[in-house]
């Protein structure tokens, strides 16, 4: 109790915002619509998920500090409901369609976010060939006049779905069976592929299958489950790809010489990922050169990477955020995980996570390199 009680007294110099609140279900995903709305989806089995779409409190959506506002907490726009747990929704750009993926099956569900109404309906199935028990497929969209969703359990599966006809228009014509960690939309070409061993790619749909790519980290040199993305076009040079292991590894790469890192360090987590499908790395937005990792324990922790000189060193955290670890109520000892975090698209130090109980946090974090 007394460390939660000195950490509040911390966090008032530690955020210069910080808003905490309850969902009625844990979520995995955090996806924007805009700057002022965000999507949520329970991961819940055997029971019915919610998917909402919350707008941001109006004191989050204004550029500054204006006093008081009315509206405290998030807003339900809109609201659907899922007879399975979701594990990965997108919202296809410029549409008020979204795609879907969880369990059971390798099925996708396509979303419509209603006009006229505030329901969020399932209009279509993508259906799938493959039957992976467990397993789940990765999804990205493919902005453009003819929306199009990538998807994927493995290498072999890897397919580009036309969504309104439902004809495929890519697929990856392999029998590799490589299980997927993540996969990114680039460019109207382009795509980024990460496996769970670590293998790394970039893929050209102009051309037949032919990757530019690594093979994963070198063997005995850093195991468990890898996820990675692609920092945004537009930022600072250097490294455009943090690829992150379960216990602990951090690698950046360039795009151009992906079988040697450019950086490679190890990250002061406490533990290897306890559920490493829980692991997150992602590049800031707005900020140069930092990025932002969880799936470890109950924290966020943000990184300057221009600071990494040494190949292979432990490095320190700029920022930890251990908001869902003190406002949890559970006790220091099993502290509920943080199941995502996602940065604010325009708002350079905003982020919002969230946790197994259900908490879903938005803070915007000090530099405190600033005030020295």
């Amino acid at each position: 109790m007394e460390a939660a009680e000195d950490w509040l007294v911390e966090s008032l110099h530690l955020y210069q915002d910080f808003h905490a609140f309850d969902l009625s279900g844990a979520t995995r995903v955090l996806e924007w619509i805009g700057d002022k709305g965000v999507f949520v989806a329970g991961y819940e089995r055997l029971k019915k998920n919610e998917i909402l779409h919350l707008i941001l409190p109006l004191r989050l959506s204004v550029k500054e500090n204006q006093g008081l506002f009315p509206e405290r907490d998030f807003k339900v726009c809109h609201g659907g409901f899922s007879d399975g747990p979701i594990f990965d929704l997108k919202h296809v750009p410029n549409t008020r369609l979204l795609v879907t993926s969880g369990l059971p099956g390798c099925s996708l569900q396509v979303w419509q976010i209603s006009e006229d109404s505030d329901v969020i309906k399932a209009v279509s199935t993508i259906a799938a060939h493959e039957k992976e028990g467990s397993l789940w497929p990765r999804v990205a969209v493919f902005s453009s006049v003819a929306p199009r969703v990538l998807h994927g359990v493995r290498l072999s599966s890897l397919t580009i779905t036309d969504l309104e006809s439902q004809k495929t228009m890519y697929s990856s014509g392999i029998s590799d069976s490589e299980e997927l960690s993540s996969l990114q939309v680039l460019d109207t070409d382009i795509f980024a592929f990460c496996c769970t061993s670590g293998r790394l790619g970039l893929v050209d749909i102009r051309q037949k299958w032919a990757p530019s790519e690594n093979v994963g980290p070198n063997p005995g040199s850093a195991g468990g489950r890898w996820c990675a993305e692609v920092r945004g076009k537009g930022q600072a040079p250097g490294p455009s790809i943090a690829s992150l292991g379960s216990q602990g590894h951090l690698r950046l790469l360039d795009p151009r010489d992906l079988c040697h890192p450019v950086r490679s360090v190890q990250c002061p987590v406490s533990m290897p990922s306890p559920d490493p499908e829980l692991l997150r790395v992602t590049w800031a937005p707005v900020l140069d050169n930092c990025l932002a990792i969880s799936g470890f324990d109950g924290t966020v922790q943000i990184y300057d990477v221009t600071s990494w000189d040494v190949t292979g060193s432990q490095v320190e955290p700029l920022f930890t955020h251990k908001g869902h670890i003190f406002l949890d109520g559970s006790g220091l000892d099993t502290p509920s995980p943080v199941t995502t975090h996602i940065w604010h698209p325009c708002k350079p130090r905003t982020l919002l996570s969230a946790a197994s109980d259900a908490s879903l946090q938005v803070w915007d974090w000090v530099d405190l390199r600033a005030s020295r």
